[in-house]
């Protein structure tokens, strides 16, 4: 009769030699890949910041059309959800939803009417990922164009 069992030699499994240069590959991988991955959100957030801001610059001219100006910095965004006081014609609310937007940090947007630079009618800012005083000039801050 012959015996069925195996005769170990030392060549099954993994040495931990092996499992060490596996674990030392994988963690260069990760990172060299986390960093990327990081950057491509950052900027993504950022590009969301910039189009959230076009999408009210567009907001904000309806309601111009239809009020005859822009809120006033003591109005803010809210006047694109909520009849301002002695405000005729308005024809809103001008966006869905019963809060005003935030930036993608969830953080409210900068508002100031008139605007602090030439040629503005005023300044929408988000304060970015550096968390920026959300305004004009101030390194970091994302504002209507």
């Amino acid at each position: 009769m012959t015996d069925l069992r195996r005769v170990r030699n030392g060549e099954d499994g993994f040495t931990l030699l092996e499992i060490l240069v596996v674990l030392a590959i994988l963690a260069l991988l990760v990172g060299l890949v986390a960093p990327a991955a990081l950057r491509q959100l950052g900027g993504a957030r950022n590009s969301v910041a910039r189009q959230s801001i076009a999408r009210l610059d567009t907001v904000l001219d309806l309601y111009k059309l239809d009020v005859g100006s822009y809120p006033a910095t003591d109005e803010g965004l809210g006047a694109l959800l909520h009849k301002p006081s002695g405000v005729e014609n308005w024809n809103g609310p001008y966006m869905r939803g019963t809060d005003v937007p935030k930036d993608p940090w969830n953080r409210p947007y900068g508002y100031q009417s008139p605007s602090t630079r030439p040629d503005h009618d005023y300044d929408l800012c988000s304060g970015g990922a550096s968390h920026a005083q959300p305004q004009p000039g101030v390194s970091g801050a994302i504002c209507n164009p």
